[in-house]
């Protein structure tokens, strides 16, 4: 029988000699076996119960980390309708609203889809096939090169998640200041790690993933120079399917920034989003949510982005430091209004 405050548990032999390893080589440090266990849990309690404030990741100029501004990015994707003037009044948009980043979506269309699944009937304004409408919204090599020297006219960073590894080595002809990985990628091996081999940071996101399935991915990434977005592949997500405290989770269980991709079409989430610690926000962007696209319906309009970056930008001094204090301003109310002083 275990002693009073005390519970017997069976260690598997290994772990035993570890142990008993560890308390012999300490010389005196750990004096026992209850010692190294009780030891060990605080390690695990600081490394995964308590929220991490990891080394921040350069993007650009801009620093994304949970002791910077938010970094907002507006994600154009194919919301351009393959469209370039579309295209350019979206970057505006974002620019215009104060977004760090636009981002795109890159395939190869041959690749990433088999020859049956272009084939299939589908009606667009494109054509009668899929593939008339993925080729459509496909933008090339002077499509970009365009995309590129608008956005650095305003001043705005673009980056793009590529679906296949081609798309990869198409984006680094532009020099892109990160790569970003979409959720439907994240068990791609070989795409992982053709993306770790530019050395640019990298944008994880997560829908559609259990966390075993994540780990995976950061331990072929590396949580250096990596940040990993919560997210939910539901288009649009109802309210009980965000999950917005996985933040919480990430940031325990992770040693690199946190952040959220939402595909909602209101603010709310991504308001509580940055209000739980992501320190990077990514939303759709449209110029109208009723145009043709498959994501335009949770997509923010003009109004909706500029909402996020006002509050994104003020939520620091909403926070505040977490200590309670009496404020200059409250001293003459608290003069009017307090006439009792009867606590001792």
């Amino acid at each position: 029988m275990p002693k009073e405050g005390y519970e017997s548990i069976t260690i598997p032999e290994e772990l035993n000699r570890k142990i008993t390893e560890l308390v012999n080589n300490s010389q005196g440090i750990i004096p026992n076996k209850t010692q190294a266990i009780s030891q060990a849990w605080k390690i695990y309690e600081k490394m995964y119960l308590e929220e991490r404030n990891p080394k921040p990741v350069m993007i650009g100029s801009k620093l994304v980390g949970h002791d910077q501004p938010v970094f907002i990015t507006a994600e154009i994707g194919i919301n351009h309708n393959g469209n370039m003037e579309i295209c350019k009044k979206l970057i505006d948009i974002a620019a215009e609203s104060g977004c760090d980043a636009v981002k795109f979506q890159k395939r190869t269309i041959e690749k990433v889809y088999p020859k049956e699944e272009l084939e299939m009937s589908r009606e667009s304004p494109f054509g009668k096939t899929n593939g008339d409408l993925k080729r459509a919204l496909e933008f090339g090599y002077d499509e970009y090169k365009e995309i590129d020297e608008y956005c650095r006219k305003k001043n705005i960073i673009w980056f793009a998640s590529a679906w296949d590894e081609e798309s990869i080595d198409f984006l680094e002809k532009f020099d892109v200041s990160c790569h970003k990985i979409a959720s439907a990628m994240l068990t791609n091996k070989k795409l992982l790690m053709k993306v770790k081999s530019t050395n640019k940071p990298i944008i994880l996101s997560t829908g559609m993933s259990t966390m075993e399935q994540i780990q995976k991915a950061v331990n072929i990434l590396g949580e250096n120079n990596l940040i990993i977005m919560h997210c939910t592949s539901t288009y649009p997500t109802p309210p009980n399917e965000h999950n917005l405290n996985v933040i919480k989770t990430f940031r325990k269980f992770f040693n690199c920034p946190v952040g959220y991709s939402g595909h909602e079409p209101g603010v709310y989430p991504v308001l509580i989003a940055i209000a739980l610690g992501a320190c990077m926000v990514e939303r759709h962007i449209t110029l109208d949510r009723s145009m043709f696209g498959s994501d335009q319906s949770a997509s923010l309009e003009r109004k909706g982005i500029e909402i996020i970056c006002e509050v994104a930008r003020l939520m620091p001094l909403y926070l505040g430091d977490g200590k309670k204090r009496i404020y200059e301003s409250e001293i003459p109310i608290l003069k009017k209004l307090r006439k009792v002083e009867n606590l001792d």
